[in-house]
């Protein structure tokens, strides 16, 4: 019996061998691509190659001063009109501007990836690699929407760059620029991630920034902005400064954005767009608790477009997307990037709230096309710092609204609750806390029975757009 004992024994310690080896290897692979260099020099030689140098020059046309008094500030104070009839005709004459930037090598094959402002309108473009070869460059496809371009260097066995998940980042976590400001090459300042999903700064028509305090001055628009594990996760694009150089405020274009835009550039020369058809606006804790919502996460749908993919899928006003694709919606910019960034034919599902009832739909994205007075009668007043009447047939055809019934906003109280709910003149009132009104004393009754302390909420018109208007 006991022979037969240490037999097994013997039979089975092989096989614990193997499995010990595989578990090992398996756990050694995954702290390899999880490791983190032990200080900031390592990276730094690992990923100074990866940041290139970009210089343009771009041809503008400036005055020729032929005296103090002939230059464009003095022209431009006093007029064009005044200004030629004492000086004539003064010539222009054409000047050579450069500008720096910075890029990220994303391909072996030369493929570059920086911001738009970098080579908007540039006549000549020249790339310095990290070993100081120099190449001229041609710009491949730019996107003003989102400040990226890609352009193109004729090289070979370049070290493109890792491109990491910029959904993974962490608020707080280490991040390292690399650009090169003011001219200086190859510069690396360290952060931290300060926040995500930054929006309404002003630089783009798609905004999803990543805020960053590493170091970000001019000359460093373009180049990546980097994870402790070498992963490119933003493109440095813009600082908030009050002086003009650095004070603590970076932001980054993630590279899930940039990834998508850069793909779209290389494979077509163009960005083509997802469209869902959804006037969508965010969520404060009136409109939220008003739909009986416990979050402000999400997005609120203010109006469906007739026949688009929502109006298809079955998506409705007042309904709430908290999800889309499987990611999780905070605001209204989030979903806008990422209705943008999927590729139109895609089905998606989007996860929506409706009636207190979580459902899900199946969408099948589009694609975006690229185009895309006050009347005096008796006015009724309403308490709500605005005043209102009925839309008549001629006064809708004189607005352009469709609807040949409902009630109009003919003015509002600069310091108001209706100016304060962001509701203007020619706005027009479609229902008061979901029962539809078709005129003045349809509107005075349904206001007459709501809680303006708890709240009141509104659908209104704009233009061809509805939208929810919360008052409390």
């Amino acid at each position: 019996m006991k022979n037969q004992y240490y037999k097994k024994r013997i039979k089975i310690f092989p096989v614990l061998v193997i499995v010990i080896v595989l578990v090992f290897g398996f756990y050694a692979d995954i702290c390899a691509k999880n490791s983190v260099p032990d200080s900031f020099a390592e990276l730094a030689a690992k990923q100074g190659h990866v940041a290139v140098n970009i210089s343009t020059t771009k041809t503008v046309n400036a005055m020729r001063r032929l005296s103090p008094f002939q230059g464009r500030e003095f022209r431009d104070f006093f007029g064009d009109e005044f200004f030629r009839h004492f000086f004539g005709e003064i010539p222009e004459e054409q000047m050579k501007q450069r500008s720096l930037g910075s890029g990220v090598v994303v391909s072996e094959d030369g493929y570059i990836l920086t911001n738009n402002h970098v080579v908007d309108g540039a006549d000549e473009v020249t790339v310095k690699l990290f070993d100081d070869r120099e190449f001229p460059a041609r710009i491949v496809g730019t996107d003003p929407k989102t400040d990226l371009a890609v352009i193109k260097i004729d090289a070979e066995k370049l070290h493109p760059a890792r491109l990491g998940d910029s959904d993974d980042l962490r608020i707080g976590e280490w991040v390292v620029a690399v650009g090169n400001p003011f001219g200086l090459s190859h510069t690396i300042t360290a952060g931290i991630v300060s926040a995500k999903g930054r929006a309404d700064v002003g630089i783009a028509a798609y905004e999803d920034f990543i805020q960053t305090d590493a170091a970000i001055n001019p000359g460093n628009s373009g180049g990546p902005l980097v994870n402790l594990r070498g992963e490119v996760v933003g493109i440095n694009t813009a600082i908030f400064s009050r002086s003009g150089g650095y004070m603590g405020i970076g932001f980054a274009i993630p590279i899930g954005m940039a990834r998508s835009v850069m793909n779209s550039l290389i494979d077509k020369g163009e960005v083509i767009r997802g469209w869902l058809g959804v006037a969508i606006q965010n969520l404060d804790q009136g409109l939220a608790e008003s739909f009986g919502y416990d979050s402000t996460e999400g997005v609120l749908v203010g109006d469906v477009t007739g026949g688009s993919p929502a109006d298809t899928a079955g998506l409705k006003q007042g309904d709430i997307i908290i999800r889309f694709n499987g990611r999780k919606v905070r605001n209204v910019h989030q979903l806008r990037s990422s209705v943008a960034s999927t590729e139109p034919g895609s089905k998606v599902p989007v996860e929506v709230l409706r009636d207190g009832k979580r459902s899900t739909l199946t969408v099948e994205i589009g694609e975006l096309e690229t185009a895309t007075a006050s009347i005096q009668t008796t006015e009724s007043s309403v308490d709500l710092g605005m005043t209102v009447k009925n839309l008549t047939p001629e006064i809708a055809r004189q607005l352009g609204y469709e609807r040949k019934d409902g009630v109009l906003v003919t003015g509002v109280e600069p310091l108001g609750l209706a100016a304060k709910a962001g509701i203007a003149v020619n706005d027009l009132i479609i229902s008061v806390q979901g029962e539809a009104v078709s005129n003045v004393t349809e509107f005075r009754r349904e206001i007459a029975k709501q809680d303006f302390g708890k709240g009141v909420r509104l659908v209104v018109q704009t233009g061809a757009v509805q939208r929810f208007v919360f008052l409390r």
